[in-house]
This record gives structure tokens, C-alpha cells and sequence, in this order.
């Protein structure tokens, strides 16, 4: 995994780069904010050890302009240690703080932490949440939008054949076996209701995606979405 080390004070960084490189982490360094956001930009980085009182742009801004459009754990460092200051850091959007001095081996410990959470933070995510075709689909919060940003509103029965498709891509479902999933009574008129729910969906995905079909009908069979 890959750790941006953000600090004006060079001296630490390489004693950082050291410590965090023999745990097998592969380091980014940077001296000021400005360098940090451009490093961010370029590399796929994991975790970013963020100093606050630095040169050009402090740690406080890089944080806020960090978070505007990413989760990526951010470790606070600072010399300044009272409570306020520690609040503003967090406040601001940093997941956790040291104070400055430090053990590197404390940091070591805090850096293993947040990045065992963000990756069980990830797989929780990607437990309910699936990605078919222009679709973004959450079980949790039964939202679905387009990777655009587009919010489609879906009845509960709409969005359980939707789900039943887009969690198994490529796997042809008979009407019968769509009503017998999501309906979950009993097997009668199921043709004709699933057929109905299908056109609707379809009808809303469709005005959503301009025109994309993302429910493709095999004829004589049933119903899938490709991967």
C-alpha cells in the first residue's frame, strides 16, 4: 500500500519513510501542501500522514480539499497538543492525530489502524453495494443513481428484480422465477406481473441512462443484465 508522507520539516519524513518502509509500505513524500495535492493527484495513494503548520498551504486546507471528493484515512501530525486544536483536525476531516513529538512506532500502529478500518469500511461497501452497467445500486440504502449522479426512483418490488439481476450479471431469470424471488407468494398471474414490473423499470432506467438497456430480454427464456 502506498502512504504520502506530508511534512515541511525533512528531517521527519525520511525518519517516517524509513520506519513505514521496513513495515513494506511503499512511501510518497511531499514539503508543503501544494506538493501533496499534486502528488495526490498523480499517484494511487492509500493513506496520507498530513502535517498542519506547513508552508504555501497548511495541513488544515489540504484536508478540507481532500475530502471534497475523497475518503482516503488521513493521520494528522502537529506540535501544537491542546484539545482545540486536535478538534479543528478532526472537525476538518482528519480520521486521527499525533502530536508532535512522536514515536514512529506509534505512528506505525495508528497508520496499521486506520487502514485495516478503511479496507473493512470498503468491503462492508462492496457487500451492498453493486455496479450494473451506467447503474449504481445500494441494498442498504435502496437507492439507485446512474454513475452520474442521477437519482431514480423505484418502487420496492422495482428494485428487488433489479437487484435480483444486477447481483447475478450474465445469468438468464424466468419471469416465474423473478415472481417467486421478489414477490414471494404464491406461483399465480406471475408472467403477466413480472412482465409489467419489467417494462416499467425499464422504462425508468431507460429515461435515467438516455436510452441505454440495461435489462436485456432473452425471448423465450427470461430476463438478465450483462456484466
Amino acid at each position: 500500500m502506498k502512504i504520502l508522507i506530508v511534512d515541511d520539516d525533512k528531517e521527519i519524513v525520511d525518519l517516517l519513510a524509513i520506519y513505514l518502509g521496513n513495515e513494506g509500505y511503499e512511501i510518497e513524500k511531499a514539503h508543503d501542501g501544494v506538493q501533496a495535492l499534486e502528488k495526490l493527484a498523480q499517484k494511487n495513494i492509500d493513506l496520507v500522514i498530513l502535517d498542519v503548520m506547513m508552508p504555501n498551504l497548511d495541513g488544515l486546507e489540504v484536508t478540507k480539499r481532500i475530502r471534497k471528493d475523497s475518503t482516503i484515512p488521513i493521520l494528522m501530525a502537529s506540535a501544537k497538543t491542546n484539545d482545540m486544536d486536535k478538534i479543528m483536525g478532526l472537525m476538518t476531516g482528519a480520521d486521527d492525530y499525533v502530536a508532535k513529538p512522536f514515536n514512529p512506532l506509534e505512528v506505525i500502529a495508528r497508520v496499521k489502524s486506520l487502514l485495516r478500518r478503511a479496507n473493512y469500511n470498503q468491503q462492508q461497501k462492496q457487500d451492498h453495494v453493486i455496479e450494473a452497467g451506467p447503474l449504481i445500486i445500494d441494498k442498504q440504502s435502496h437507492v439507485v443513481e446512474t454513475k452520474d449522479g442521477v437519482p431514480i426512483k423505484l418502487t420496492a418490488l422495482e428494485f428487488s428484480v433489479l437487484f435480483l439481476l444486477a447481483s447475478h450479471p450474465n445469468r438468464v431469470f424466468s419471469s416465474e422465477e423473478i415472481f417467486d424471488r421478489c414477490w414471494k407468494m404464491e406461483n399465480y398471474v406471475s408472467y403477466k406481473t413480472v412482465m409489467v414490473h419489467i417494462s416499467n423499470l425499464r422504462e425508468k432506467l431507460e429515461k435515467a441512462t438516455n436510452g441505454e438497456k440495461v435489462i436485456q430480454t432473452v425471448w423465450g427464456v427470461g430476463y438478465k443484465i450483462e456484466a
